[in-house]
């Protein structure tokens, strides 16, 4: 059984984690589709495309700062860290466990963060994502616009009913961002993660497949889908 260890989240976000592999039954026809090769998802000036090996010098350099690990557990220390986390992610996807994207911005050459989505129970009716994003791009939009992207992949594309993010109940940031793309929070988790060896509650949001059908009425965006 292969395991990785748990590798982002963002101040904006829950935590990016590691699934261990087991066997998998697609949610419907597309999932077979995406485990083969990830779709390149468009919006305006930002493109979420499948992880590169050459996407990680770029991503240790934004998420390795301390304004983006605050709240998260600690990524791959070293670029070689992260190649091996990148080879991990194509793995997991062939096998149907997650999906990890790259955010492009229009104008850059390099990833400015990362976002993830992994199933929690088999055939991926219920998934938890999480998203690191260079704090250089905070307060931008990009957040935003990735995960409305992130959720038309995991609603229109995968078939999730249920989509669950995680953020620790300091992450003012965090909480914030959650509540603006309509997540839901459902409960506070107490003391379930540890970060510097202290337990710190975190508050759990929800996004179901209806609440993400009402907002696309109300976002109307455009994607493109390759």
């Amino acid at each position: 059984m292969e395991r990785h260890p748990r590798v982002a989240g963002i101040p904006e976000s829950g935590t990016i984690v590691a699934a261990s592999t087991s066997p998998v039954t697609p949610a419907n026809a597309a999932s077979l589709d995406w485990r083969e090769r990830l779709p390149v998802l468009r919006s305006g000036k930002i493109t979420l495309r499948e992880l590169q090996p050459s996407d990680a010098q770029a991503l240790w350099a934004f998420i390795n700062s301390s304004e983006v690990t605050k709240f998260l557990s600690p990524p791959p220390a070293t670029v070689d860290g992260f190649e091996r986390f990148i080879a991990w992610t194509h793995r997991q996807r062939a096998v149907g466990m997650q999906a990890t994207f790259a955010v492009m911005v229009d104008g850059f050459d390099t990833p400015v963060g990362l976002f993830q989505l992994r199933q929690l129970d088999p055939g991926f009716g219920t998934a938890e994502w999480g998203f690191a994003i260079g704090s250089a791009f905070w307060g931008t939009g990009v957040f935003r616009t990735g995960a409305e992207l992130m959720m038309h992949l995991a609603f229109d594309v995968i078939g999730v009913h249920r989509l669950e993010a995680r953020a620790c109940l300091t992450n003012s940031r965090g909480n914030a961002a959650l509540r603006k793309i309509g997540a839901v929070q459902e409960g506070v988790l107490r003391r379930s993660f540890l970060r510097n060896g202290e337990y710190l509650d975190q508050v759990l949001w929800t996004v179901l497949e209806e609440d993400w059908r009402q907002a696309k009425v109300i976002w109307g965006g455009e994607v493109t889908l390759n």
